[in-house]
């Protein structure tokens, strides 16, 4: 049985965990999911990534308690990108999807959290269990109470309390709830939009955010307007930046190249 599934099309990879029954991430695994972010990142052709999982009750459980128990050590080798391949992977400057489905908890919920847009299944939930086997949910502690208010991120931290997708996307974590049957499609139509825009400008931005994330607003766009980001400088020089322009006065749809 492959524990990862790849589906490619055009410029989009769809990474699938498939580890029954809970699609729990061990210390192979992660190596793996590393291996496979790393090289959609750095594959020129590669556009827009969606992760989700198979089955129809788990997306992930997060961290593989039974693989801890024998022997799989919390601080030991997840690979490049940290646990899941994913949450510290420098420089992933594509878009990533997440399509929840089922239960999504503690590292999974975490893993989630490391891609842009995070679509659910109606039948989704999300929790942070860490605080009852007293252990932190340290990625979640750190991105949580900045995607969603303070005291709700504090509420979940704290409590360990599960949240259905009604509620996740009341606060602003999920872009959009669908029907269970219809989440692997709507995550390929999301990202068939995707694949279609602007490479460059997708890179820039997601540097921007990144950088500006510990930075003073003004110090950001100082940076920004003087080509001090890698994506930006690029963006600025590039063919794609004219080709807007040109599109635009012509009235048709720009072709990017990427380039």
């Amino acid at each position: 049985m492959d524990e990862l599934i790849i589906v490619k099309e055009g410029g989009i990879w769809e990474i699938s965990l498939n580890r029954p029954k809970a699609n729990a991430i061990d210390l192979a695994t992660s190596r793996k999911m590393g291996e496979i972010f790393m090289a959609f990142r750095d594959d020129p052709e590669a556009r827009v990534a969606i992760l989700r999982a198979e089955g129809d009750k788990f997306f992930c459980a997060g961290w593989d308690l039974k693989a801890a128990a024998d022997g799989d050590a919390v601080d030991g080798d997840y690979g490049v990108g940290g646990f899941g391949g994913l949450q510290e992977l420098g420089n992933m400057n594509k878009p990533v999807i997440c399509a929840v489905n089922g239960i999504c908890c503690g590292g999974g919920f975490e893993l989630a959290l490391s891609c842009d847009l995070i679509l659910a299944a109606s039948s989704a939930s999300f929790a942070l269990p860490e605080i009852r086997s007293g252990t932190v949910a340290d990625a979640a502690s750190i991105k949580l109470p900045k995607r969603i208010p303070y005291h709700v991120a504090m509420d979940l931290l704290l409590t360990g309390r599960w949240v259905d997708a009604n509620e996740a996307h009341q606060w602003g974590l999920i872009k959009e709830i669908v029907p269970d049957e219809a989440l692997r499609d709507a995550a390929w139509d999301l990202a068939r939009t995707l694949e279609t825009g602007p490479p460059l400008v997708f890179a820039a931005i997601k540097e921007v955010v990144r950088e500006a994330e510990d930075m003073k607003a003004q110090d950001a766009l100082n940076k920004v307007s003087k080509r001090q980001m890698a994506t930006v400088d690029r963006l600025y020089a590039s063919e794609d930046q004219l080709e807007g322009a040109r599109a635009f006065a012509e009235k048709r749809d720009p072709v990017w190249k990427g380039r």
